[in-house]
């Protein structure tokens, strides 16, 4: 019976950030939930929800992007980096979850219609693309292609 083992100079070691990185994901996609149920029911527990999934997805940003600076000095991240474009999506996603914020700091119905639903949509639709850049280096890391 053969056993593979690598050498762990070789293997790449495990990106700290993209522990950090889904939250930010996870907390904006939710935000625009809680948006459209805004929008569509007139409560305003949906618009508290949402300033409170903003405030977590930039507090798990924030820690993201400490964590990819960390990632940034240890060489054997290297591999298993985002892309410039996935890292510059990044800092784009939570540049607008920041105004997004602001536009739900206010009260009542104009908070959230139609500016924050609009830039809680745009949020998600970038999130996503963020997500299909990194997929594919990391398919193409994996595939060696």
């Amino acid at each position: 019976m053969a056993v593979l083992s690598s050498n762990n100079r070789d293997a790449a070691a495990y990106p700290i950030q993209s522990l950090f990185v889904p939250f930010p994901f996870v907390c904006f996609t939710l935000a625009l939930a809680t948006d459209i149920a805004f929008w569509q029911t007139n409560n305003l527990m949906w618009q508290n929800f949402s300033a409170w999934l903003l405030l977590a997805g930039l507090m798990f940003g924030v820690v993201a992007i400490l964590a990819g600076l960390i990632d940034l000095v240890r060489p054997r991240t290297r591999p298993l980096r985002p892309a410039f474009p996935a890292a510059f999506l990044y800092l784009v996603i939570l540049a607008l979850a920041v105004l997004n914020s602001l536009v739900h700091a206010g009260d009542g119905w104009t908070a959230v219609v139609p500016y924050g639903l609009t830039l809680s949509a745009l949020t998600f639709v970038l999130c996503l693309a963020a997500a299909a850049v990194s997929a594919r280096k990391y398919a193409r890391l994996a595939w060696r292609i």
